[in-house]
């Protein structure tokens, strides 16, 4: 008769010990090795082959190892846990440590039985990882099924690396450029939502209808939504726009998704407001639809939206858990995250040279008679020829490579066949939209020709523009190679952005070599695919680092397809706007690239050039950028500037330039009778949406958690799981002892090398599996980096990196199997004389399994967990006196102050092994008392959501598997205390 195996009980079959999991029946086992990962689990029937129940052996006295062993075995061990016992089920299991404050959001979300959350930290804070968190657990724990990301396209790529280098979540990219090729291996009938369980989508491409109501149909059951205050719209918005109209779309099929009750829905904006009310309460009715019409106003108001809201400037994250600013006990568990301290910012003038003032003189005077002209012919020819001149200046103060192409090329708008469609085109390609998703394909250089074939006055004016190319005509391009000389000499790596590809291409060329020797220089613009930008960064981050000399530094030339979604701190720590964009949002979010978490500089450089003479930048600047700055400096963040409110300014600036040229008095702009009354609504409007800001982030801000809760859970994943620090030690000395020449350059990176030719077979079978064969047969060097983000052929320093667990599974391996040939970093005993202890001290390393119920929206889960602990004990097994946990884990620090005889040695470790089974009784109790402990922390997480923890159950396995028994031996003998043995 076959036995019955509860689950998480041991069994042996095939020659090893595994875990019975809880999709076993009687006449199946799915059972897991016992150490090993969810890829080795494996199906065995009884009735063919032998399963008997098994027990784990304890360890052997004739195998010591030295005072690191304890510590190398615990850490090998945790690493090997993918799904641990606590309530969030994934941490073990994603490739990032998150701060202690990207759990805020986390925890709000476990609160709720559908996830509705409007997530608008500051820029920087990482939005991200806050979104993968809430997405990686929910599917974890099967209270979602499927996913889907909607982005700009140019965000896209990103996403889809984010998750899966991070979260091991391998998402489909489903843009107008892949749909076709996904379409194909669609069966009749089939949806691409449905064949495909994680897709990120182009808010662009699923706007067309047919698209949009497929999507609806087989829309996932959760939903991330990236810059979400693009996808609504003001009550009061002038229609027509295209901004406003595509707005619209997006947030028709917004509403349609989030009419799903049971739809988890995830919003994310750095600007909630954006200026407007009523698009702030839009957006909170895509959340819950009665917090549209909540009494913001009142405590209970205030109270519900807390429950759905976080929103955190840095200064409220940047030291976190204190007891100072907290409440908490002690600063224990007090987090400093390295956000750049400062930015320090510097206008930078420049004065055109006399050819290129005539140039540009002879321009205006040209658009003056344009303008004037096809004002009598009929207002479609007068829009047509006001962004054709918008265009001509724009281009004129770029660069003379942006002013050539401009002048040869016809104008966007010229094929318009009303003044509004003129509008609709000419717009979006002179103008500098706040609106990310209109970031792609607009550096293009525009046209200013209105027909197929130039004049001969604007082909003249192209030709005189092509003889200005050159720092010894271009004072702007000279005064660029004198900063980033600057920059260079301090040690910094700018980016310098420019509004247009010819602009870009052209500093390129003009740059190469003239910032010396040691200076790589790239250019990245919309001619590349996003996945091309990403891949031309890396190549100019590698060629520096190819030198090997710290000298080296890197200047990268960039168009706005850069300014939002990239990532860029890792490689560059200061920002030149080469052209000054219209709308000083656009300047925020080229700084925001550099300027965010993960930044090693505590202060980033910011140069912000403009013509002096030119008759347009010092305008903009003063109107624009000086009010944008005070009200950043008044409120501690960015307000978005509105395209109306920007564009306002600059067709003000446009028309004074085009009456007065370019040596009009400053003043006589405010002075403009025409004028003045737009300029004083655009005061008042700009004032009362940074005034909304402001009382949005102090009154609405996350009230809902509490520090003292979140430390609580931070204190109990440490414990549980360890840190990077841990990791990054754990590889260094592994890896050394395993006979791996490992150069450690201690440059303040973390990062490291190791070759590991001398290291045993078996562990350069297995890193060969993960890293390529030719890398380890050539003993060539691994470099093992401090960032998950990795190239083929490295190692990221976290716990879920093969590599790491091919070197954590040889450690735990071989210290389990005596038999090992070669060296075996960790042993299951030893014994240490030291003066860290006054009393005999013995460490036991303790392997808990649980059997989880874990109840769900789709129903019961069941799981086994693991959990390792450690458990101290001073004296005789039979008369213990326990220590607590953290006197436990301090003996891990403890150093040999004496050397130990063997025979000594292999006396006081039998005696400990021998005396295990007097220790039964107190790791039953204390594994009923973690399983308690796990039981509280469940609910306590979940404590809103009664229908969620009312079935569940944690009930421990026993018996513990006692993996390491380490004795601590005083180096003076002293005398027993309380019948302790000395």
């Amino acid at each position: 008769m076959s036995l019955t195996y509860t689950a998480g009980s041991l069994v042996a079959a095939r020659g090893r010990e595994w875990v019975v999991l809880p999709e076993s029946a009687p006449d199946m086992l799915v059972l897991r090795p016992l150490g090993g990962s969810e890829d080795d689990i494996a199906a065995v029937f009884p009735a063919f082959e032998e399963v008997r129940p098994a027990e784990f052996a304890a360890p052997s006295p004739a195998d010591l190892g030295d005072q690191r062993a304890a510590g190398l075995l615990r850490t090998a061990l945790r690493i090997g846990f993918r799904a641990g016992a606590g309530p969030f089920r994934s941490l073990a299991s994603i490739a990032v440590e998150p701060r202690a404050y990207q759990l805020v959001p986390l925890l709000m979300a476990l609160r709720q039985r559908t996830v509705r959350l409007l997530i608008s930290d500051d820029v920087g804070i990482g939005k991200t990882i806050e979104a993968g968190l809430i997405a990686k657990e929910l599917l974890a724990q099967g209270e979602a099924t499927r996913l889907a990301v909607l982005c700009s396209p140019s965000l896209a790529e990103q996403w889809q690396g984010e998750l899966r280098e991070k979260f091991g979540i391998d998402a489909e990219l489903v843009l107008a450029s892949t749909v076709s090729r996904l379409e194909r291996g669609l069966e009749l009938g089939q949806s691409l939502f449905d064949k495909h369980p994680f897709t990120i989508i182009s808010t662009d491409f699923i706007k067309s209808t047919r698209h949009r109501e497929d999507f609806v149909r087989h829309c996932p059951d959760l939903v991330i939504v990236d810059e979400a205050h693009s996808c609504v719209a003001a009550d009061d918005t002038a229609q027509g726009g295209t901004s406003s109209s595509t707005n619209q779309l997006r947030y028709e099929l917004l509403r349609k998704v989030s009419a799903d009750a049971d739809r988890h829905l995830l919003l994310l904006t750095a600007t909630p407001h954006s200026g407007k009310e009523s698009a702030f309460r839009n957006l909170l009715g895509l959340v819950r639809p009665e917090l549209a019409t909540l009494d913001l106003e009142s405590p209970a108001g205030r109270a519900k939206l807390a429950e759905h809201f976080v929103a955190r400037k840095r200064a409220d994250v940047r030291v976190y858990l204190t007891k100072e600013e907290d409440g908490l006990a002690d600063d224990s568990l007090a987090e400093r995250t390295a956000f750049p301290s400062d930015r320090w910012t510097k206008d930078e003038p420049y004065k055109l040279t006399p050819a290129y003032r005539a140039l540009l003189d002879d321009a205006i005077a040209y658009a003056r008679d344009r303008v004037e002209e096809a004002g009598e012919q009929g207002k479609r020819e007068a829009r047509i020829a006001w962004w054709s001149v918008i265009a001509l200046l724009r281009s004129m103060v770029s660069s003379p490579a942006a002013a050539a192409q401009t002048l040869k090329t016809r104008s966007e708008s010229a094929v318009a066949r009303t003044a509004h469609e003129a509008d609709l085109l000419g717009a979006p390609v002179a103008a500098d939209s706040a609106d990310n998703d209109r970031l792609e394909g607009m550096d293009v250089a525009p046209g200013a020709a209105e027909s197929e074939d130039a004049g001969s006055r604007l082909l003249e004016l192209a030709e005189r523009a092509a003889q200005l190319v050159g720092p010894a005509e271009d004072a702007k391009l000279k005064a660029l190679t004198r900063h980033l000389k600057g920059l260079i000499a301090e040690g910094y790596h700018p980016i310098v952005f420019c509004r247009y590809i010819p602009t870009a291409e052209y500093l390129a060329g003009q740059l190469d070599g003239k910032l010396g020797r040691k200076t790589k220089v790239a250019a990245v613009t919309g001619t590349l695919s996003p996945q091309q930008r990403l891949e031309r960064i890396e190549q100019l981050a590698a060629e520096a680092a190819e030198d090997g000399d710290p000298a080296v530094r890197r200047v990268l030339i960039a168009t706005d397809c850069l300014s939002e979604g990239v990532n860029l701190q890792h490689h560059f720590d200061a920002v030149v706007h080469y052209d000054l964009a219209w709308n000083p949002t656009r300047h925020d979010q080229r700084e925001g690239r550099v300027d965010r978490y993960g930044q090693k500089r505590d202060q980033v450089r910011v140069i912000t050039m403009y013509g002096e003479d030119n008759g347009i930048d010092g305008k903009v600047l003063e109107v624009l950028f000086k009010k944008h700055r005070q009200i950043m400096k008044d409120l501690g963040i960015s307000v978005s500037v509105p395209d109306e409110t920007a564009s306002g300014v600059t067709d003000a600036v446009v028309e004074w330039l085009l009456l007065h040229g370019r040596q009009g008095s400053q003043e006589s702009l405010f002075e403009m009778d025409t004028r003045q009354e737009s300029f004083d609504r655009i005061e008042r409007e700009w004032n009362s949406a940074a005034e909304r800001e402001k009382t949005s982030r102090s009154k609405y801000a996350q009230r809902a958690i509490h520090p003292e809760e979140v430390a609580r859970e931070v204190a109990a994943v440490r414990a549980a799981l360890g840190g990077a620090d841990e990791v990054r030690g754990f590889a260094l000395e592994a890896l050394r002892d395993l006979d791996a020449l490992v150069r450690d350059p201690r440059d303040g990176t973390g990062d490291f090398t190791a070759q590991v030719g001398g290291t045993p077979a078996g562990l350069r079978d297995a890193l060969a599996a993960t890293l390529g064969n030719r890398l380890v047969e050539e003993d060539r060097q691994i470099p093992f980096r401090s960032t998950p983000a990795i190239a083929r052929g490295e190692a990221a320093l976290v716990r879920t990196d093969p590599a790491i667990g091919a070197v954590a599974s040889y450690v735990l391996d071989s210290a389990l199997d005596a038999n090992t040939l070669g060296p075996r970093p960790a042993r299951r005993c030893g014994v240490v004389t030291t003066d860290a202890v006054t009393i005999r001290t013995t460490l036991l390393l303790v392997r808990y399994r649980f059997h989880l119920t874990l109840p769900s929206r789709t129903g019961e889960r069941q799981v086994v967990a693991e959990d390792a602990r450690l458990l101290a004990y001073e004296g005789m097994p039979s008369r213990a006196r326990w220590l607590d946990d953290n006197a436990a884990t301090a003996l891990l620090a403890a150093r040999a102050s004496a050397n130990t005889h063997e025979q000594a040695a292999r006396n006081a470790i039998s005696r400990a092994l021998d005396g295990l089974p007097d220790l039964d009784g107190h790791l039953t109790e204390y594994g009923t008392s973690l399983a308690a402990e796990l039981d509280a922390s469940h609910r306590r997480v979940r404590k809103a959501n009664e229908e969620i923890v009312r079935g569940l159950k944690v009930v421990p396995q026993e018996p513990a598997d006692v993996l390491g028994v380490y004795v601590y031996v005083p180096q003076q003998p002293v005398s027993t205390v309380s019948g302790a043995e000395a």
